[in-house]
């Protein structure tokens, strides 16, 4: 992987655009990365590794990370463009991060989402072509090409030397940390806990098979019970896990169905005996409650006989009741029309009052002529104001009109200012519709561009829809297709297996065909000595038929699923195709953002026809506020003489009627003051002559009362009416007269019968007495049969209990064996085996492979640095917890000893740390797949290295350009300047950092 060109915008310390060419520092082999501190140095790495992953390198990735610079132009974009060459393609790659914009309308910033672009340089075209937008589709595409991951790319590509040199001084835990991270060692730690989980899987399978079995122990002690036998021989105590636990249970069980057997057949005798006892008990029981029931009887009807005896003269009274409320009857006509003339007088006497307090006090006593003839002298006085009436309804329609001409007044006023003040803004007007007009015409032009893409984009979504639909579709089809073709195997496996045994038992197929006499089919003898005899289980025709019959419908099964999955693996090919790796989110973000463009521009095209007719309106309109104006100013002028002339007829008027309304607001008040009164007086006439003849009735209706009352037989209307009963009250009096009567027969009737009367004469029952009997056998009767029902119980569970104790114990031998094993291979693989004499997990023992490959890398280079003194060496010694596998040392070649890497001083431990980096980005590199790696940095760390080793270190660095391979420093370190002559030299400022290139001819700043 070659580096060719980088260009940072508004990024980290960098407000504007700079350019750094690789190719141009390339070509000297070896170049410095240096500047003041907090230039920026750090951030060409990090813009580097965010174009290839779209993140900072780790160690700087955190939540508050910004990668904005703070010095850039609010619309201005971060960007970063890397053009690099990979596998042999040559590549652009840019990236946007997601940040804020200001809004193009209003104030105020608005997010914007973070972009990518990939494309190729085509060298047939000479042009290059785009690949991908999609930051998914970009990252895959990157990583297949690259083959590490970002950590592997930092470690190895950015080599920080500071990380290096904490790893020569950690402990093997932290080694181990760093060196899973980039060798991706996950699926052997995986098998380890494979293997743990395993192992703790049968380890809980054998004691849950010694919990059940000793659960079944339990509920057998349960079901036993306490007996002498299970006192003579108690329950085992035992454990998940002891040995014996199966034998210990069985024998146990064996003691408790024998004691159970023998309390059964106590049981049955028990029942036996009870029951004849109930029986007699409840014989006894039955006669003592029939006579207790009659004794009950007689009681009962005594008592009602007496309570019914002391009821009889309340009967008495209530017949006297009713043969007087049926004379009352004849009395109730008059009394009834007596009733209504007091009402109808009462009502006119009430009106009568109530009309009188309405007239005048000189009135109250007037009789009924005075106030008629005082009636007719108010409606003379009416009819005498109607000619008034009709002055007084011209005058109103004067008053209208002139209204009605100052409304008109007004409404043209308004008109001629309205006219005249839409006029004023005529022409701003008609430029506003021509803008309209304008921008309809630009919109339409957008609007069809804009079409043209959304077309494709909403094929992609659709695919894309179909995609996702079609992966779940694939996934059950490809499981269907697996169990359907395990079940062909394992009914073809059936099959075999019943033609085999069929075969191995046709010699007794054959002989159930022999006849005595008849020859045999086989050998052809009519003797038959010894015919073979079918076994247990024989397999004949029949079965074999079936199990071939299955496995042609299972091999059906399997193709019809075959074909299935490769139809939904078409179509899913097909959408994936169209689709492409692009996610439904983002296709419909991207469709949805088209049609949302498109629509806009349509809506704005769609009103040119509303434009235009807009425009056309208000030209229309023009013309007519114009006569408007004209008409209105001629109206004003001729309201003004109609005025004036109506003005002089309403003076006239108002004199006339000033007399007719005799101190009235109108004529029509005065008129409803005489028509009102006139009625009062109507109204009064009419009440004192409904009076006098309320009167007169009221006194017929008193004379007809009392003479009916006198026939009946009562001293006065007033006990005629006291003593009438309503129909329904009647009929209540009736109904407990006649019930009574009932009662009284049917209570004699009962005292009457003869079984009742011999109970009431004999001794009182003892039902009680031999209800308790019976309870007290039933009670017996009732626990000797739960007794039976619970020895049976406990025999059928005990010998069910047994059978799967036993069961249990059968089922238990090959899962002890399988968690034997499990257990061996998982202590071996965590280390914690005496067989692992290193202790060393299975993770740690691949690592120190990893670690043994690393070192041996960086000792080529850190013997030509050291001038042939150091050697670093794996060491598997174990630690200070018991493991071993990540020790790694150094060997002094002047002392001829070996030491911990801790050890080191800081110059040694810089160029040791540089060789292990070297080593290990080799070492990453082939396990990443072998990718070429052309361009290098390293980070700091010069600084405390003497001349001599520095320009070993340099000559090492300077090594690395075989076969056209650059390094660059990354240093502040001044004697560097002087002995790098290409140089990348990072600026810092007030307005943000710039960067220029020295030692190359045609360099600028």
């Amino acid at each position: 992987m070659r580096l060719h060109r980088l260009r940072v915008t508004a990024f980290g310390p960098f407000a504007t655009s700079q350019d750094i060419d690789f190719d141009a520092l390339s070509g000297a082999g070896l170049f410095l990365l240096h500047g003041q501190t907090g230039a920026g140095k750090t951030s060409v790495l990090d813009a580097v590794c965010f174009a290839l992953y779209g993140a900072v390198p780790g160690a700087r990735q955190s939540p508050g990370t910004v990668l904005r610079s703070d010095h850039a132009a609010p619309d201005v974009f971060t960007e970063v463009l890397l053009e690099l060459t990979v596998r042999g393609r040559r590549l652009e790659v840019t990236r946007r991060p997601q940040q804020d914009r200001p809004k193009k309308r209003g104030s105020g910033f608005t997010t914007e989402k973070a972009q990518t672009w990939l494309r190729e340089y085509d060298p047939d075209e000479r042009a290059w072509r785009a690949l991908s937008r999609s930051h998914q589709e970009v990252g895959e595409e990157l990583g297949q090409l690259i083959g590490m991951s970002r950590e592997q790319f930092c470690q190895v590509v950015l080599l920080p030397q500071g990380e290096f040199a904490k790893f020569l001084r950690s402990d093997a835990e932290a080694r181990g940390r760093l060196l899973g991270r980039l060798f991706d060692t996950r699926r052997f730690a995986a098998v380890e806990d494979r293997l743990a989980e395993l192992r703790k899987a049968a380890e809980r399978q054998v004691k849950e098979g010694d919990e059940r079995l000793l659960a079944h122990l339990q509920r057998m002690a349960q079901a036993a019970g306490a007996s002498a036998d299970t006192r003579a021989w108690p329950v085992p105590a035992a454990r998940p896990g002891d040995p014996g636990l199966a034998s210990s249970v069985l024998e146990w069980a064996a003691v408790a169905r024998a004691d159970a057997a023998e309390r059964l057949d106590i049981a049955s005798a028990a029942v036996d005996a009870a029951e004849a006892r109930h029986a007699a008990a409840r014989g006894a029981a039955d006669q003592a409650r029939g006579l207790a029931a009659l004794q009950e009887r007689y009681a009962q009807a005594r008592a009602e006989a007496d309570e019914l005896a002391s009821r009889r003269p309340e009967q008495e009274e209530l017949r006297s009741r009713l043969d007087r409320a049926r004379k009352a009857d004849l009395v109730s006509p008059a009394l009834e029309w007596w009733e209504q003339a007091r009402r109808d007088h009462d009502a006119a006497t009430a009106r009568r009052d109530r009309t009188r307090a309405r007239l005048h006090p000189d009135l109250a006593e007037a009789g009924a002529g005075q106030l008629a003839a005082l009636e007719r002298r108010m409606r003379q006085d009416l009819g005498a104001l109607e000619s008034a009436r009709r002055a007084e309804h011209r005058s109103a329609e004067i008053q209208e009109e002139r209204a009605r001409l100052d409304r008109r007044s007004r409404a043209d006023e308004d008109v001629l200012s309205d006219a005249t003040g839409w006029l004023a803004g005529w022409e701003a007007t008609r430029l506003g519709h021509q803008r309209r007009i304008d921008a309809a015409h630009e919109a339409a032009a957008r609007a069809e561009h804009l079409a043209g893409r959304l077309e494709p984009a909403g094929r992609r979504l659709r695919a894309a829809r179909t995609r996702d639909a079609l992966r779940d579709r694939l996934e059950a089809a490809r499981l269907r297709h697996a169990e359907t073709r395990e079940a062909a195997g394992d009914a073809h496996e059936h099959w075999l297996a019943l033609r085999e045994e069929r075969l191995r038992g046709i010699a007794a197929e054959l002989a159930a065909g022999l006849r005595p006499g008849e020859p045999c089919t086989v050998c052809g003898s009519a003797d038959h000595p010894a015919p073979a005899r079918p076994g247990a289980g024989q397999v004949d025709r029949p079965a074999e038929d079936a199990a071939r019959r299955a496995h042609q419908d299972a091999d059906a099964a399997r193709a019809e699923a075959e074909a299935a999955l490769t139809l939904v693996r078409e179509e899913f090919a097909a959408a994936q195709a169209e689709a492409g790796s692009a996610s439904v989110d983002e296709l419909a973000l991207e469709e949805g953002e088209l049609r949302r463009e498109h629509g806009e521009a349509r809506d704005v095209a769609g009103r040119l026809h509303e434009a235009r007719l807009a425009l056309a309106a208000a030209e229309r309109e023009y013309e007519q506020r114009l006569a408007a104006q004209r008409a209105a100013q001629r109206n004003i002028a001729a309201h003004t003489a109609s005025r004036e002339a109506l003005d002089r007829e309403q003076a006239a008027l108002e004199e006339d009627l000033s007399q007719a309304r005799a101190g009235a607001a109108s004529v029509a008040e005065q008129a409803e003051l005489l028509e009102h009164r006139a009625d009062i007086l109507a109204d009064a006439v009419e009440a004192v002559r409904a009076v006098e003849d309320s009167a007169e009735r009221l006194k017929e209706a008193d004379g007809r009362l009392s003479d009916a009352a006198f026939r009946a037989g009562f001293d006065t209307p007033a006990a005629a009416s006291a003593a009438l009963i309503e129909e329904r009250a009647r009929r209540d009096v009736q109904h407990r007269i006649d019930a009574w009567e009932h009662q009284y027969a049917t209570v004699t009737a009962r005292l009457a019968e003869p079984e009742t009367a011999e109970a009431g004469r004999a001794a009182p029952a003892r039902a009680d007495e031999a209800a308790a009997e019976e309870a007290e056998a039933g009670r017996a009767l009732r626990d000797a049969a739960s007794a039976l029902s619970a020895a049976r119980a406990r025999r059928t569970e005990l010998r069910s209990l047994s059978d799967r104790a036993a069961e249990e114990t059968r089922g238990l031998g090959p899962l002890r064996e399988e968690y034997e094993r499990v257990a061996r291979l998982a202590g071996l693989a965590a280390g914690t085996s005496a067989d692992n004499e290193r202790k060393m997990r299975l993770e740690s023992y691949v690592l120190a492979a990893r670690l043994e490959q690393v070192a041996a890398a960086a000792t080529a280079r850190l013997g030509r640095m050291s001038g042939g003194r150091y050697t670093l060496v794996h060491s598997d010694a174990r630690g200070g917890r018991g493991r071993s596998g990540l020790g790694l040392h150094v060997v002094d070649a002047w002392t001829g000893r070996e030491r911990d890497t801790a050890t080191l001083s800081g110059g040694e431990t810089f160029f040791a740390s540089l060789a292990l980096a070297l080593g290990l980005a080799d070492v990453v590199t082939d396990e990443a797949g072998g990718t070429r790696l052309d361009t290098l940095f390293i980070d700091e760390g010069f600084g405390s290295l003497d001349d001599q080793t520095l320009d070993e270190v340099l000559d090492v660095l300077d090594s690395l350009r075989e076969r056209d391979r650059s390094v660059g420093i990354v240093s502040h370190v001044a004697d560097l300047r002087r002995r790098i002559p290409v140089q990348l030299e990072v600026v810092k400022g007030r307005t943000g950092s710039s960067v220029r290139v020295r030692g190359i001819e045609g360099s600028r700043d």
